[in-house]
């Protein structure tokens, strides 16, 4: 029969190996901007204040939780991202995307796709889409304060690079 010191040592050393593990699962958790880069995406395509996120991989579903609704700016488009966003991702496609917002003239229009495209990046509101370089989203953006704090950094030719963008019947040129 087994004494109780040993007993209690293997009681211990069970108890320091789970959590052990606990603690290695837990750090190696991969994080939001991670999963982005992961599937070729910039890490910019979300805003700083990423809280969780939850990744089924053999599904494609990724679900992104922020601290609060963001607003922000890229360029002269304000972009609104709710606080749980959920979406379809995969090499170089997000599709399904839910709570991901753009603003074109008065109107909010839902972004329900995003594809990378070479070094370029195709938002898309479903009836129409609109290309943007890919530097643009190399950086996190903080709510309400954009890129660049309006304007300082990204300049005149890289709005350039915006070919147009398109709604229904009528054709926006990029903002200037």
């Amino acid at each position: 029969m087994s004494s109780p010191t040993t007993i209690l040592s293997l009681h211990l050393s069970l108890l320091l190996l789970f959590l052990s593990l606990r603690s290695s699962l837990l750090s190696s958790t991969p994080s939001a901007y991670e999963v982005l880069e992961s599937f070729d995406f910039p890490r910019g395509l979300l805003p700083k204040g990423v809280t969780s996120c939850q990744l089924n991989r053999a599904m494609g579903e990724f679900k992104v939780h922020l601290s609060e609704t963001y607003k922000f700016y890229i360029q002269s488009y304000e972009l609104e991202y709710k606080s749980t966003i959920t979406e379809v991702i995969t090499r170089d496609r997000l599709t399904k995307l839910k709570q991901v917002s753009v603003k074109l003239l008065f109107l909010w229009l839902s972004i329900v796709k995003v594809v990378k495209d070479g070094d370029g990046l195709q938002l898309s509101v479903g009836v129409t889409s609109a290309n943007f370089p890919l530097d643009w989203f190399n950086e996190s953006p903080s709510c309400c304060c954009g890129f660049d704090d309006f304007g300082q950094g990204v300049g005149e030719e890289e709005v350039e690079k915006i070919e147009s963008v398109d709604v229904g019947l009528l054709k926006f040129p990029p903002p200037r």
